[in-house]
């Protein structure tokens, strides 16, 4: 998929040499399409690594994407120069203005913290009450998952017993619903977090419908179909190697650290480990773009 990014970032030469088309701003100017814009807020420490991920994901179909990499404002990233922020990012009150085709919303290391802990929680709840109005359709991922369901719906999350760590295998339940067509009956997923989201309490939420989860994780894809919003408990734009970066990090610092579920071959960190889940993490972003994003958004976005 032709997708248009800040001039400049260095997630481009990374893509381009695994042969994934990112086009420049005097070519996507001269296509007379009008291009989906999607909104990224990263809330991520690895920025350039998630920009990369999340643009790989958004460039699997034929629809031309233009990306808009969104930061908190007054956060500042500790884990990234400042430099690449102000080059690639625009802080929210510069684009509170604009109404945006899609916004994908991502994790954040602060799930320890109660919500109203996190010292950006109330710009956070002002970007999720703006996208309400300004935003087709929305997806959160992880941690930003569990905020958006404790915002829009008073879902609290509530801490394991153990690390949800490794890739799982998931059941879908509602084959028929877009956003899973074409996936396999099971599939397997990332994940890496402390805490989760209680079922029942999704069930008995006003629209949620689980459309996928994990008998050892639990639910992992949620959908308000009636306000066109996704939520990803665990992390499928994650690479080959994120989960074994975190554990040698965690391992390295003495901290108590098991080996991620299901994902080094023998359970042998000196073994690499093969990505198991790209397929269905592609699939899961197209149908979000082609079901619930371009064939359900204006022509012009000013309507919206």
């Amino acid at each position: 998929m032709p997708i248009k990014i800040p001039d400049g970032l260095p997630a481009a030469e990374i893509l381009r040499s695994e042969n994934i088309f990112v086009m420049n701003k005097l070519r996507a100017e001269t296509q007379d399409i009008r291009p989906l814009q999607i909104a990224v807020l990263n809330l991520m420490p690895t920025k350039e690594v998630t920009e990369t991920q999340l643009v790989r994901l958004l460039s699997n179909t034929s629809l031309q994407v233009e990306l808009t990499l969104v930061r908190v404002d007054r956060h500042v990233s500790k884990n990234y120069s400042e430099e690449h922020m102000g080059l690639f990012y625009a802080d929210f009150d510069d684009i509170c203005h604009r109404k945006f085709d899609g916004l994908i919303v991502t994790g954040a290391p602060v799930e320890n913290l109660d919500f109203k802990d996190v010292n950006y929680w109330e710009a956070l709840c002002r970007i999720f009450k703006w996208a309400e109005k300004n935003v087709c359709s929305t997806i959160f991922i992880c941690w930003a998952a569990q905020a958006a369901l404790y915002y829009y719906y008073g879902i609290n999350k509530y801490p394991l017993e153990k690390k949800a760590f490794g890739i799982f295998e998931h059941t879908v339940h509602s084959p028929k619903h877009p956003i899973v067509r074409g996936f396999d009956e099971t599939f397997l997923a990332p994940h890496s977090r402390h805490t989760a989201i209680n079922e029942h309490e999704l069930e008995a939420a006003f629209n949620l419908n689980v459309l996928a989860s994990s008998d050892k994780v639990g639910a992992y894809l949620i959908t308000d179909d009636a306000k066109s919003r996704f939520f990803i408990t665990g992390h499928c734009e994650y690479d080959y190697n994120t989960l074994s970066l975190e554990y040698f990090r965690d391992k390295n610092k003495g901290l108590d650290i098991d080996i991620p579920y299901n994902y080094f071959p023998d359970d042998n960190p000196e073994k690499r480990p093969p990505n198991k889940w790209r397929s269905h993490a592609n699939l899961l972003f197209s149908n979000w773009l082609n079901f619930f994003v371009y064939q359900r958004t204006p022509f012009d976005l000013d309507t919206l």
